[in-house]
């Protein structure tokens, strides 16, 4: 009965999302891109995205956050148009923020099954933004709909990542990148959010551990003390910085709430998920996720699902902009 209680749960809420975009449809409208959008021309096309996602998960589970790292950001640079699968020594894969992205064989094998499927029809864009959203489902997350019709872009420039949020970054200044984009402070920590599944690399965090402070034991105050001598043995501070830990402590491969409870235990990996928590403006958001389904909480799940449309709407090309590239890492 749990079980049916917990589906009933989620239809609910894929039924409100679908209403969601309903009421945002002329918005959609405006930017070309609908759900459904290949209804006709591929109507296997999120079906085979799907499937060509599940099979290499099951191969490698943390392969989930790097889909859906990659469409973050590829989204913050220039719009959400695959310019990050584009190949190249200045292209955007080789920026500083994006030599760690993990998943490329992955869009590429499902491309390869579009073109056989449908030629020239199934964007590069588009199956990164399906992919994000199967990912988060195959790791316990809920479902959205996803709006489709993205081109590609044609231009791949690693000068332009400086628009990518740093994990050093101060919140003012990671709010006012978000707000460049239309998103405002809830989108962010809901965006956010999604550091519930993946890893990072001791180097990211370990000034954190050894050298934030020259007092004390050197740590940063925002962390739990408790929680400090842990991060210490995991990453040692001779080595050479590439072991890779959980962002969400004891969940990291569970899409759920537990980063925010980590978060209010001092237990945030990088600096700038802790500042969710020390920020009074990103606070109250966290404070509302972790609140459920409480008076003043917030679905995380369902939250989450609306800041991805929004985010994945961001500066899209459609119509005749762009090309639907027939090998994703090479412009036609």
């Amino acid at each position: 009965m749990e079980g049916s209680g917990l589906t009933a749960t989620r239809t609910l809420s894929y039924l409100l999302m679908l209403l969601m975009l309903a009421a945002t449809s002329e918005s959609a409208r405006g930017q070309g891109t609908r759900v459904g959008f290949y209804s006709y021309t591929c109507p296997r096309a999120e079906f085979i995205v799907r499937s060509t996602v599940t099979a290499h998960f099951q191969s490698d589970p943390t392969i989930a956050s790097g889909l859906l790292r990659m469409h973050f950001h590829d989204c913050f640079v220039n719009g959400c148009d695959a310019s990050i699968l584009i190949d190249g020594p200045t292209a955007e894969k080789t920026a500083p923020p994006n030599l760690n992205l993990r998943g490329y064989e992955v869009i590429d094998d499902a491309k390869a099954q579009l073109e056989a499927a449908c030629p020239g029809i199934v964007s590069c864009a588009d199956i990164l933004a399906l992919a994000a959203r199967d990912s988060v489902v195959l790791t316990n997350g809920q479902s959205w709909p996803v709006p489709t019709g993205r081109r590609d872009g044609m231009v791949s420039l690693a000068s332009d990542t400086a628009n990518l949020p740093g994990f050093t970054e101060s919140m003012d200044s990671q709010k006012q990148k978000f707000a460049d984009k239309g998103l405002n402070t809830q989108d962010l920590v809901a965006l956010l959010g999604a550091h519930t599944i993946g890893t990072s690399a001791c180097q990211f965090f370990s000034y954190r551990i050894f050298n934030f402070t020259t007092t004390g034991n050197g740590a940063d105050p925002a962390l739990d003390p408790s929680f400090v001598p842990q991060l210490q043995a995991l990453c040692p501070q001779n080595s050479d910085g590439t072991r890779r830990i959980g962002l969400d402590t004891g969940s990291a491969d569970k899409f759920d709430v537990s980063f925010f409870a980590n978060l209010r235990k001092g237990r945030g990996i990088l600096e700038s998920d802790q500042m969710l928590w020390t920020d009074a403006t990103t606070k109250p958001f966290v404070q509302r996720f972790l609140g459920g389904k409480g008076p003043s909480g917030l679905n995380f799940y369902l939250e989450f699902g609306k800041s991805m449309v929004k985010m994945s709407n961001m500066d899209v090309k459609t119509g005749t902009q762009g090309q639907i590239r027939k090998v994703c890492s090479v412009i036609n």
